[in-house]
């Protein structure tokens, strides 16, 4: 589960890590910085939430949102 933008970081870089891209390799893909990913790697929050969603979906990750309780 995501609760917080460091959470959201974490599960981008480990599937990164599992497609055994690097950070370089992922932004000449997207054309996002380096320094873009990273920082939402590391937990940095942004206002660029349309390009973390589509930086996920680029790595095969679905994003879904559901009611509590």
């Amino acid at each position: 589960m995501v609760n917080d933008a460091e959470d959201f970081g974490k599960e981008l870089r480990e599937r990164r890590k599992s497609l055994g891209y690097t950070q370089a390799f992922l932004a000449d893909f997207t054309g996002y910085s380096v320094s873009f990913i990273s920082d939402l790697e590391n937990g940095k929050s942004t206002a660029e939430l349309g390009k973390a969603i589509r930086l996920a979906n680029d790595l095969g990750l679905d994003l879904t949102i559901t009611k509590r309780g």
